[in-house]
């Protein structure tokens, strides 16, 4: 037998054994990934045969994810796996690829809905389920989790973000990478993870997909490389470089990027892959003359396979034999890529091993389990003492996502299906009774007017539809349109408390909204169950506890707005209103002179139907020696939250510190720790929380990560805005 399909030896032993016997061109064809869906059959055949394709991805186009393309080619992925495996020279598997994102069929929030649980034990779960009914249909690999810092919200894929903070983004990075991997990838329902896109997608200027970005090194090491790194300290198998380029550098030709800092430094080793056709984009950025250069300059940079441009296809052995790339450094690539495929399990179990995968989908379990994530991510942003309602009320209903089904399960859900979907009204209806539901599907005329004003509350549904998030599909204004906005002001007029509810993937500048709203809920697009979810939590079924994942501005005009920004030296941003004004003279210096420079709600803000008070917040000791500190010891930060309201619920506390004097300028504030914790009513709780070396220390000019002696402010609270401080010091 030979040694690479001895299951038992070692997978390093076995890829290099396997390594020894490959042609050149059978280890080009492991850097090559093409689109199963789009190409002649006969010819794939062909190419499995030869052993001259490493990996497929079952789309059509690049947006297949989001366009609804649930053309999985199931059966010609293991009529292809066969000729592969049993065909071929060596019987390599080729590694099946599909953009499953947040859900399969089972739908869950989108990833930036997700990151407002602040919970990675739901986020893990969901990926659990996820890579379990991707599996059965014979999906090997998922292109998730995206852990894009975003800081824009005009940018149409911060809803496959976790948002603006890059703490709770690592930390959920962390879990979803887990919870699809697993603790042994090769096992049954795990998939291979892809940590992407790195890196500065999410920074593209003006919000304009695919755009350039701006960062230093000293913001790309503190804010976007984070969860990038916790991800690879998570074990993720891939990673996918992307589109942009980096004051003057596309990443897909980085070797510093790809090597220096992604290898080198952060420690990965997996295989990078490139997003789709970003090889031959770099003829279109200018730093490649054809399509030939574009494969030199990607390959040596470090990309290891190639998303659907050919490039490797057509002109790797060509570049190997002019000395233009080593056989040393396409080794390297191609043991990195079997490595995987080995730990996969891929060699032990190639084929779709379902006869029936419906069977694994929607199962009521799993159903149970997306309801209450859809309602653990909802917002409530306001409540003027109107919920939770009683169920019985008589609710008129209105607003242009009162039937919407589609929208709720959002862009890069594929497979789901909107007829699985219930639509805010169908779920009104079974909750609440048909009887006591009035609808005005049309804001005007006096029908409009008699049926407000004969219900209890008006409950508008409001958002936006999923044709705006994704990939391409950037807008260039966040404010709500009118046409919603007036469904919010008729409703006002009948003179009834105004319940708004708004089904959106990324956050929008909805103060006009909020002015005429007694109650709003931001309920996201949250997948299957949002609907139900969403009801329950108007009518006290669920208590709300999400926490706003990115910060929302009151005014498009106000992007980009973040809370951990550097302070201006005159003192005149206007995120924490709290802070002394700069004067000259007479005159106040403002962010803006049109509105206030505050947010209309800050990261991590969040209501409840329930109250909790913050008290008694102390560190064990005042000062720790820089020495100690390096050496692993840390201040424990305590905080007693008592919950005065009248329900049970769930709270969570966040942890924020500030350097006061540090050699660079260092954010106002910054996330070091989140702790969700469940109360009852009348009780109290301790949360406690670590500041170590790791939590106080940043990455200085030289690229080195270190804590700097001095004070620290640290906040305990409901949100950024926490006023409850105190003082530690490194001595």
């Amino acid at each position: 037998m030979e040694l690479y399909k001895d299951k038992n030896a070692p997978i390093d032993a076995r890829v290099e054994d396997l390594l020894s016997k490959m042609t050149l061109e059978e280890k080009i064809g492991q850097t090559v990934q093409m689109p199963l869906g789009r190409m002649d059959f006969e010819k794939v055949k062909q190419l499995a045969r030869d052993g001259q394709i490493g990996a497929f991805i079952y789309a059509f186009t690049a947006l297949a994810g989001e366009e609804g393309d649930s053309s999985l080619a199931i059966e010609k992925a293991n009529t292809v796996q066969k000729i592969a495996v049993e065909d071929s020279r060596l019987g390599i598997p080729i590694i099946n690829g599909r953009d499953v994102i947040h859900g399969y069929r089972t739908i869950f929030p989108t990833p930036l809905a997700q990151a407002a649980s602040w919970d990675g034990a739901l986020v893990e779960k969901g990926c659990e389920i996820m890579a379990r009914e991707a599996y059965s249909t014979g999906v090997h690999w998922t292109f998730a989790p995206m852990v894009d810092l975003s800081r824009d919200p005009r940018w149409s894929r911060i809803s496959e973000s976790y948002g603006e903070d890059p703490y709770l983004a690592g930390e959920l990075a962390k879990a979803s990478v887990h919870g699809i991997q697993g603790d042994d990838m090769s096992q049954k329902g795990k998939l291979v993870a892809c940590a992407k896109h790195y890196i500065g997608y999410g920074a593209a200027e003006g919000g304009r997909d695919y755009c350039k970005s701006e960062i230093s090194d000293y913001t790309m090491r503190n804010f976007y490389l984070t969860s990038f790194k916790k991800a690879v300290e998570a074990g993720v198998s891939t990673v996918m470089n992307s589109f942009n380029e980096i004051s003057g550098q596309p990443v897909a030709s980085s070797s510093y990027l790809l090597r220096d800092v992604l290898r080198d430094e952060l420690g990965f080793n997996g295989y990078v892959v490139s997003d789709w056709g970003s090889v031959e984009q770099l003829e279109n950025f200018g730093v490649a003359e054809d399509r030939k250069e574009c494969a030199e300059l990607a390959f040596n940079a470090g990309v290891d396979m190639d998303m659907c441009s050919d490039c490797y296809f057509e002109h790797l052995k060509s570049l190997i034999e002019e000395g233009k790339v080593s056989m040393e450094t396409l080794d390297a690539s191609v043991r990195n890529i079997l490595t995987i495929k080995f730990k996969a399990g891929l060699f032990e179990h190639p084929y779709l091993e379902e006869t029936n995968p419906d069977e694994k989908m929607l199962l009521a379990e799993d159903v149970a389990f997306a309801e209450k994530f859809a309602a653990e991510c909802a917002v409530l942003l306001k409540n003027d003492g109107v919920l939770p309602l009683q169920k019985g009320t008589a609710v008129a209903l209105t607003g242009d996502m009162l039937e919407a089904k589609r929208d709720l399960i959002c862009s890069w859900s594929a497979d789901g299906r909107a007829e699985d979907t219930q639509s805010f009204l169908e779920a009104m209806y079974e909750y609440n009774g048909k009887e006591n539901c009035r609808i005005s599907r049309h804001m005007n005329g006096l029908n409009a007017q008699s049926i407000f004003t004969t219900s209890d509350v008006v409950v508008v549904a409001i958002g936006e539809s999923w044709m705006v998030t994704g990939e391409a599909n950037s807008i260039a204004s966040i404010d709500v349109t009118d046409h919603r906005l007036e469904y919010v002001k008729r409703a006002k007029m009948s003179g009834k408390k105004v319940i708004t509810v708004i089904f959106a993937a990324k956050p929008l500048a909805i103060a006009d909204v909020v002015q005429y709203s007694d109650a709003v809920l931001y309920a996201w697009h949250g997948g299957t169950r949002t609907a139900m979810a969403t009801v329950k939590l108007l009518f006290g079924e669920y208590i709300p506890c999400g926490k706003m994942p990115s910060t929302m501005p009151r005014h498009t005009g106000q992007i980009p707005i973040y809370y951990n920004f550097n302070e201006n030296p005159r003192l005149i941003d206007d995120y924490y209103g709290n802070k002394p004004k700069f004067m000259i003279g007479a005159r106040t210096l403002t962010s803006y002179h049109d509105i206030s420079g505050t947010p209309l709600y800050p990261f991590g803000y969040g209501l409840s139907y329930t109250t909790f008070n913050y008290s008694d917040v102390r560190t064990d000791k005042g000062e720790i020696s820089l020495a100690d500190l390096e050496n692993g010891e840390s201040f424990t930060i305590r905080a007693k939250i008592k919950n005065v309201g009248d329900y049970n619920g769930n709270e969570i506390a966040q942890c924020y510190i500030a350097d006061v004097k540090a050699s660079m300028c260092r954010p106002t504030r910054e996330l070091r720790g989140f702790k969700k914790v469940y109360i009852q009513k009348g009780e109290s709780v301790e949360v406690e929380f670590k500041l170590g070396f790791e939590e106080l220390g940043f990455y200085r000019r030289d690229g080195k990560f270190a804590v700097e002696k001095g004070e620290f402010e640290v906040y305990v609270g409901k949100d950024c805005y926490a006023e409850d401080k105190l003082i530690i010091k490194v001595i």
